[in-house]
């Protein structure tokens, strides 16, 4: 943890250097000075709490060093004694407080006044077990060591009530036999919510408990421990007696931080007991089966025993004969701390090596002792006058290699950091591996190391391990980079090659029903096949892209693996090596699946001809879902289908595919409509309505895409005489087609050709004549002929005489001839009448010419131009019919005005010519009646002209529109 110096607390920064040494003392300056020395101190969750020997506790919350607690215990130090030792919970929630005088305080985090623990009077605390669970509003059920070797459970919740005990309960649950409780500890145990462990250190004897917990009611009604103690017979370490009283403690190492291997480290603290014979430490292990655990985590353990800290030295620089017992110690994640003569020692647990030895105290200084924060991994020095943090810079740095000396390879590989030390790792570990015939485990081992390529690649070859050798090569092939191409190409080679000959001498076995050297029978190897053909596929599924092309298929063809060619084939795409594999073969379901996952028109373009041939059916269902085919490039292929096959038409595939085409996918390709044509009119069958449904619905949708005369031709040619007709008639060669379909003596088909120019009577009634002709010819009876002819009303009696034979009678058709003469003289009739009424339309008109010479309008004396307003007499005017009447002038310049530019133009020069008198006599009549006639052909104001004028405004730009306001 660092602090800001500038805010009253500075500490060491928290470095990660490989050059800095892993434990690093350094002073804690405090920005304000201490009145009084340091008796006792705490850490926990970052929160640093001080007792003075005044009584007086400071609490720091070392992420904000300035906001500082300064509290006082109730009572005088003189009444209840100096503050001997404190007890802070790891979650800094909690803290207890003793005197020399047996007096206990509590104070909880959100309060600054500690409150007496009345029940707990008396008792020397020597240590406290927390509760696994770290409550924070209470403590929950608690272990206290006492001085004289009891063990009590407390349930301390803080009360605002004056009178209320801070204490529910308070229980004796255990009494020791060994005087001093040193140190008590208790965690869960994973899948037991039930369960409880227990340690409880004394000076001389480490008791282990677990079992199960009682439980009451309610929270805080009462023990839970009590049945624990109670039922369960303790698993005891215990040491001979020393010769005098020496420092005994119980420490557990703190919260593993960011634990990156948790198969190696997992949840499992350690454990550190202080005894006259030196740190006897070990794993708390975690079990489910509870019953031996205690043996269990004793028989992990080992002592470091005293001798292995080196002695002090004197001022003559002489090592001490005599060696003082360890006044303090704790855990870290992998080391002992031990506080000896004013030294910090740092021991690793795995080794007992010596890794930090520092001389921090000068003979006349006592240390206080060291504390280790729980929660935040920081490890502490207090002195009375001084306080010291000791700075642990990546204490894992070496334990890959003591892992590695001890052969514990797969947790010094997970320990080791870097490149260097993970292929170190490695090859000791491959070369441990060989050295026990572990082949297998050796290859995926040394794939990741950098021992030399062809020495592993020998070591395997020359034991004839080409198992290990294929599994080494994968390994390595695995460690190299995309862009190491060549390396990548030669293993993959290798790779193939040995994978053939491991799959073909399984094969052999099995069919020699032969024994494999290492005992394995015929059924056991049959799976051993069934397992190398799934690393083979793995392996050229991942790495077909390295693999060379031709010499892969070179290799698993010289060794006869059709399978294996196959499916290398497919994971590369090569589909045409499949596909031309299985049509080679006829095996038209394999050669149908593939195909079914191709999308390359050319694929379908080169087995089209072979497929149609022998399942047109299903590869035509293949082809009509895939969007991106052009039909005409299977033209070919249909066309050579339709040769062979002699179904029906409804069940040519050819025809289906190609309708498909045209109805689906809206082709206007003329090649596929001729062909689909030339199928239709060439199939053996005499049945044409299809050829002609095709042609109906082409004329239906007004298109032509087909070719007319190729068609012609085709149908000409098959006799398919309905289409040609139809043909004829979409190319409006009407005559052509009735001569066609009187040639094949379909009358009835000649007529309907026959009716259909209805807009062009004449070729309407010559076609007809023609019918009529062939129908006179053919008919047994005039009677019958008479009657078919009738269907057209432009056929008239004299049209058909000279179709009838010379010899025939006339009164066999005497009443046609008679109703045609009866027509004939009512069209005379009607004729006669058109005359009289025209004759007397000509005398009403020349009526009305001569009333127009004596017509004339009345103008009033007192009418004025409609234009100008004036007086209309006062010069030369017109009226016209509508009364409306106009100055000569004023009208002139409203037609100019409204007349259009040619128009406009010859009235002005009009009215210069006669005005200026420029034409006289004649041509000046000439043009004043041209000129009357321009300007008084129809009146401005309701005649053409203002109808034209309709979409004016009625206000104009230049009128005053004040005169419009209502």
């Amino acid at each position: 943890m660092a602090g800001n110096p500038a805010s009253g607390y500075a500490a060491a920064q928290d470095l990660h250097d490989a050059s800095l040494p892993i434990f690093n003392l350094e002073k804690v300056e405090l920005r304000f000075a201490i009145s009084s020395d340091l008796v006792a101190a705490q850490v926990a969750n970052n929160v640093l709490v001080l007792a003075l020997s005044t009584g007086r506790v400071l609490r720091i919350d070392l992420d904000s060093p300035s906001d500082i607690d300064d509290i006082d215990l109730p009572k005088k130090s003189s009444e209840i004694g100096v503050i001997r030792r404190m007890f802070l919970d790891p979650s800094a929630s909690h803290l207890i407080i003793t005197t020399t005088l047996g007096e206990n305080y509590y104070l909880h985090t959100q309060s600054r006044q500690p409150k007496a623990l009345s029940r707990l009077k008396g008792v020397v605390i020597e240590s406290i077990s927390w509760n696994p669970s770290q409550p924070t509003a209470s403590t929950r059920e608690i272990l206290v060591g006492a001085a004289d070797g009891n063990v009590y459970e407390v349930y301390i919740e803080p009360s605002t009530e004056f009178y209320r005990r801070e204490e529910k309960y308070l229980k004796g649950v255990y009494k020791t036999s060994e005087g001093t409780v040193t140190g008590v500890w208790t965690d869960l145990v994973p899948g037991r919510p039930d369960f409880r462990r227990v340690l409880v250190a004394t000076q001389n004897k480490l008791l282990h408990f677990v079992g199960r917990i009682g439980r009451h009611g309610s929270e805080g009604s009462g023990s839970i421990f009590s049945k624990l103690f109670e039922t369960e017979a303790p698993t005891v370490h215990e040491i001979s007696r020393g010769s005098g009283a020496t420092p005994s403690m119980l420490s557990v190492s703190p919260d593993q931080q960011d634990v990156a291997f948790p198969d190696i480290a997992g949840s499992e603290r350690a454990f550190a007991w202080l005894s006259s014979q030196g740190v006897f430490h070990g794993k708390l292990l975690l079990a489910l089966e509870s019953a031996d655990l205690g043996n269990k985590v004793y028989a992990a353990s080992r002592l470091l025993p005293r001798s292995l800290i080196p002695p002090s030295q004197s001022a003559g620089g002489r090592n001490k004969t005599t060696q003082e017992p360890i006044h303090s110690m704790i855990l870290t994640q992998w080391h002992v701390l031990c506080l000896v003569e004013g030294r910090v020692v740092a021991i690793n647990r795995e080794d007992d090596t010596v890794v930090y030895d520092q001389v921090v105290l000068e003979p006349s200084q006592s240390a206080v002792g060291l504390v280790a924060d729980p929660k935040k991994n920081t490890f502490w020095l207090f002195t009375k006058q001084e306080i010291f943090e000791i700075v642990v810079n990546d204490e894992s740095r070496d334990i890959w290699k003591i892992m590695l000396r001890s052969r514990q390879f797969e947790a010094a590989s997970q320990y080791a950091k870097t490149p260097a030390q993970k292929d170190a790792v490695a090859t000791a570990s491959g070369d441990y591996l060989v050295s026990k015939n572990q082949y297998m485990e050796a290859a995926a081992v040394y794939g990741r190391s950098s021992k030399p390529f062809e020495q592993v690649a020998l070591t395997f070859i020359d034991q004839g391990e080409q198992d290990a050798l294929r599994k080494y090569l994968l390994t390595k092939l695995s460690t190299f980079k995309k862009t190491s191409v060549m390396q990548r190409v030669m293993l993959t080679s290798w790779l193939m090659e040995i994978f053939m000959a491991k799959l073909n001498s399984l094969d052999d076995t099995i069919t020699t029903k032969a024994e494999l050297a290492e005992g394995m029978n015929t059924a056991d190897t049959k799976d051993q096949l069934s397992a190398i053909r799934r690393e083979y596929q793995d392996f050229v599924t991942k790495y077909k892209a390295d693999l060379n092309r031709k010499a892969t298929y070179e290799t698993i063809s010289s060794h006869g693996r059709e399978e294996e060619l196959l499916f290398f084939a497919k994971v590369i795409n090569d589909y045409n090596y499949v596909l031309a594999y299985w049509v080679q073969r006829e095996n038209w379901p394999e050669t149908l699946a593939i195909l079914q996952k191709q999308t390359d028109p050319e694929v379908f373009y080169r087995y089209s001809s072979v497929l149609m041939a022998h399942v047109g059916g299903e590869f035509v269902d293949i082809m009509m879902r895939q969007a991106n085919l052009n039909p005409r490039k299977l033209i070919p292929a249909l066309l050579n289908y339709n040769k062979i096959t002699s179904v029906p038409i409804n069940q040519n595939q050819a025809v289906r595919y190609l309708l498909f085409c045209i109805n689906q996918h809206h082709s206007t390709d003329a090649a596929v409509h001729n062909t689909l044509l030339s199928m239709y009119a060439s199939h053996p069958s005499n049945d044409e309505s299809a050829l002609l449904f095709y042609l109906e619905t082409q004329s239906q949708a007004h298109e032509q895409n087909y070719d007319a005369d190729f068609a012609l031709r085709l149908c000409i040619q098959h006799k398919r005489v309905r289409s040609c007709v139809h043909i004829y008639s979409a190319m409006s060669q009407y005559a052509s087609a009735v001569d066609l379909a009187l040639k094949y003596d379909d009358v009835e088909l000649a007529a309907i050709v026959a009716d259909r120019p209805d807009s062009d009577a004449a070729l309407r009634k010559k076609l007809w004549l023609k019918v009529a002709k062939k129908v006179i010819a053919q008919s047994t009876g005039i009677k019958t002929a008479i009657e078919f002819l009738k269907r057209c009303e432009l056929l008239r009696i004299e049209d058909l005489i000279p179709f009838f034979p010379d010899f025939v009678v006339i009164d066999d058709f005497k009443e046609e001839i008679c109703d045609a003469l009866e027509e004939y003289s009512r069209h005379i009739d009607s004729l006669k009448r058109e005359m009289d009424e025209s004759a007397r339309t000509a005398t009403h008109v020349k009526s009305d010419i001569k009333a127009l010479d004596q017509r004339y309008a009345i103008v009033e004396p007192g009418e004025r131009c409609y234009i100008c307003r004036l007086p209309l007499l006062s010069r030369q005017f017109f009226v016209f019919p509508c009364q409306h009447a106009f100055h000569s002038d004023c009208l002139g310049r409203r037609v100019v005005g409204q007349a259009g530019v040619g128009k406009s133009r010859r009235i002005r020069e009009l009215q210069v010519e006669v005005g200026k008198g420029i034409v006289a006599g004649a041509r000046r009549e000439r043009a004043v009646r041209e000129l009357d006639a321009l300007v008084a052909s129809a009146c401005v104001l309701c005649g053409d002209m203002a109808v034209k004028q309709i979409d004016e405004p009625f206000v104009l730009p230049s009128d005053d529109r004040g005169e419009w306001a209502l």
